[in-house]
């Protein structure tokens, strides 16, 4: 299926890694040109020399990088002083630590909202506007499954990104949607990333089991039986991102492998 993306504009946050790479990939696969955001300059220029060479050269697409912390006001600055129009934006921001909530201070809490909360706003209001000029675009948010089945570890994400979504439910339906503009929050599960790796070192240390069991719990509790990849997470982001996607704005997309047992 050719998503109807071939020459549009993305920036992707978090993208030397993870899911933001994952993202990043599948849409250079699809001939969108991409700027990737990430705060580790080694890390992110190793990741986009790997796609360029991957994926560029057969699309004909750009990949440009931006070494900044995209959670701050000088970071924001520099990289929309790279590029300010974007078609595609895909806010992602590294999930706030595990731990009790008895022990996070205001601090903490302020720098989780910032962070999960305040940053993607941030980038929606600087981007949308020209997105509704042109008649087209696409903001993704990289939220959390926590948002539908929260987990006691990651009260600071659970909170911060609970904001994140209220707030999109609103002003995805506002006058962009007649605009062209969709916006959307895409709700992860278990994927294989440093994230999960945290997480579940932090719930071994909180039980008091090795890491291998709990790691096989949590694998044995998804239907699926196994975590996802990145791949497969960039794959569905592209399709929010696509032309066929125009009509689904609002919405919290789950991808878990079926794990959140709710019917809604």
């Amino acid at each position: 299926m050719d998503l109807g993306l071939r020459g549009k504009w993305a920036l992707v946050c978090g993208a030397s890694k993870g899911l933001g790479l994952g993202c990043a990939r599948a849409l250079v696969q699809e001939g969108v040109n991409v700027l990737m955001v990430a705060r580790g300059r080694e890390q992110l220029e190793t990741s986009a020399t790997e796609l360029i060479a991957a994926c560029a050269d057969s699309t004909g697409a750009s990949v440009l990088f931006c070494a900044q912390d995209i959670t701050t006001e000088a970071g924001r600055a520099a990289v929309f002083a790279v590029r300010g129009d974007f078609d595609i934006v895909v806010t992602n921001a590294g999930g706030p630590p595990t731990g009790n909530f008895r022990d996070w201070d205001r601090d903490a809490w302020i720098k989780a909202v910032d962070a999960n909360m305040l940053t993607p706003i941030e980038l929606i209001k600087a981007t949308v506007d020209g997105m509704a000029a042109r008649g087209f675009g696409r903001v993704v948010n990289i939220t959390s499954s926590a948002v539908k089945s929260p987990i006691d570890i990651l009260g600071l994400s659970n909170g911060a990104r609970s904001g994140l979504t209220g707030f999109v439910a609103g002003v995805a339906r506002s006058s962009l949607a007649a605009q062209g503009v969709t916006i959307n929050n895409l709700l992860p599960g278990a994927f294989d990333t440093d994230r999960l790796r945290s997480t579940l070192q932090g719930t071994a240390q909180k039980s008091g089991q090795p890491l291998d069991a709990v790691t096989d719990q949590r694998r044995q509790a998804i239907p699926a039986r196994r975590f996802g990849t990145p791949d497969e997470f960039g794959a569905v982001c592209a399709f929010l991102c696509s032309r066929q996607a125009g009509y689904i704005t609002g919405q919290n997309v789950l991808v878990d492998g079926g794990a959140y047992p709710g019917t809604f």
